[in-house]
Order: C-alpha cells, then sequence, then structure tokens
C-alpha cells in the first residue's frame, strides 16, 4: 500500500488517536478519591434541616470536604429518592456517604 497524501494520511491519523482516546476517557471508571466510598446512616433528630446535616457533613466528613453545601444537600436527596419539598421527620433514616 502507497500513501499519496502524506500530510492528510498523518492528519487521519491524529483524528483517530484523538477519537479513541477520547472514547477511553469517556469510559474510564478509575476514581482519584483516595479511598473507597462507604455510606453511614444517620437519624433526623429535633430541629434538624437538610441544610444543618449538609453543613455538619461538610465540616466533619472528608468526602465533602469541598463541596458547596447546596450540592451536598443535592447529594443526600438524591441518595435517599428525596423530593424536592419532602420536609424530614424525627427518627427520619438518611443515608450519607463518606470515607
Amino acid at each position: 500500500m502507497r500513501i499519496v497524501n502524506r500530510k492528510k494520511f498523518i492528519r487521519m491519523i491524529i483524528f483517530l488517536v484523538l477519537v479513541i482516546s477520547f472514547v477511553c476517557f469517556l469510559f474510564t471508571t478509575v476514581s482519584f478519591s483516595g479511598g473507597d466510598i462507604k455510606e453511614k446512616v444517620i437519624y433526623v433528630s429535633s430541629g434538624d434541616t437538610l441544610w444543618n446535616i449538609a453543613s455538619e457533613e461538610k465540616e466533619n466528613n472528608t468526602y465533602y470536604k469541598n463541596k458547596d453545601v447546596r450540592d451536598i444537600i443535592y447529594e443526600i436527596r438524591e441518595l435517599n429518592g428525596f423530593d424536592k419539598n419532602e420536609t424530614l421527620s424525627i427518627g427520619q433514616k438518611i443515608v450519607i456517604k463518606t470515607f
């Protein structure tokens, strides 16, 4: 096989390498978080709100260390299947991510 247009050939090879690299990057599931993610259970007590719980987790839980409180609340809602307007009740079980 003979290469007729060398510039076009090189551009095509670079394009293929970039596409393959991009696809590999999308499907890579490596975690650089430094540890296995676990879950802990807390129970809601009187006066607790999602904002208070998220603020406390931000201070005491290294998993949430550099996250905004609103993002933590969203993640807690998603993990526990809460609706946006759902209110907490005393004794309710809440699952929280941790290392």
